[in-house]
């Protein structure tokens, strides 16, 4: 069964929760720094969280601990592109231990990356939110909404946007 993102709302297995999305909606040919989410059908990768802020973990995805020199490479000249990183290494990165909420605890939607096309995005989360402003390109949710997901999503759960 698939998640399903229309308009402003996450649809899963009748659950509907109120979302954000790309400053510049969807697209189908996405592009690095468009702020668009891209359109169509992916799988989900780990879900990361920052132990300092988050006690517990209900999911059936892989997951994994936030650190703070974790980001993840925006830059399309490096080899790294679209991958996790270590920020001391490559400075052209999404820092994922950030001050605010919004990657206390984010879910990796794998677009662009097998294979990873230059310039083609990088660094789409579904992550948090607390007023739905638009992203630059993620899905955000609430984050009793994002906890009641990750509990009943799994690695063969797929995206549609």
């Amino acid at each position: 069964m698939n998640i399903i993102i229309k308009k402003h709302f996450l649809l899963y297995k009748g659950y509907k929760f109120k979302c954000s999305i790309g400053k510049s909606g969807t697209k189908k040919n996405k592009n690095e720094g468009d702020n668009a989410t891209p359109q169509g059908i992916f799988s989900l990768g780990k879900f990361y969280y920052r132990a300092d802020r988050i006690k517990k973990v209900s999911t059936n995805l892989s997951y994994k601990k936030i650190k703070k020199n974790m980001g993840w490479c925006n830059d399309p000249r490096n080899i790294k592109y679209n991958k996790e990183v270590n920020r001391k290494k490559i400075k052209n990165s999404e820092k994922l231990f950030r001050k605010d909420y919004k990657y206390d605890a984010f879910i990796v939607i794998n677009y662009n990356s097998k294979p990873v096309i230059r310039n083609k995005g990088s660094a789409i989360f579904l992550h948090l939110t607390k007023n739905y402003k638009p992203t630059a390109g993620c899905i955000a949710i609430k984050q009793n909404d994002f906890f009641k997901l990750a509990k009943i999503i799994n690695n063969k759960t797929r995206i549609k946007i």
